[in-house]
């Protein structure tokens, strides 16, 4: 098997590709954000030494560099530098409008009970 670059069509005007080197990056850094989870979950919580409300923050950041990983390396949006931004900062502001909107709504809704 040769470490031929595997080509997009963005990514060839811009001189980024994917090899075969950077895929296993890739996957080892996934792999080593993955064992880090387990790591927590299932020794340092089980264990007292950190609790749920510290290692739940955590797995929430570990999550997101994890997406970040495959959103920008294997859908190929991290040499797409709009495409990830819209691929990741509107979604998160729609969530935080629902978020308020929702937040609002339920004020409106404990109102009417009393």
């Amino acid at each position: 098997m040769s470490s031929e670059p595997i080509h997009t069509e963005h990514a060839e005007e811009h001189g980024d590709t994917m090899t075969k080197k950077r895929i296993w990056n890739v996957f080892f850094v996934l792999l080593g954000i993955t064992a880090v989870e387990f790591f927590i979950a299932l020794y340092l919580v089980p264990h007292d030494i950190i609790t749920y409300h510290t290692a739940n923050p955590i797995y929430i950041v570990l999550t997101l560099a994890k997406a970040f990983y495959i959103v920008g390396y294997f859908m190929h949006l991290k040499f797409e530098k709009m495409g990830l931004i819209f691929a990741i900062i509107v979604p998160v502001l729609f969530i935080i409008g629902l978020i308020l909107v929702l937040t609002n709504e339920s004020h409106h809704w404990v109102d009417l009970r009393m």
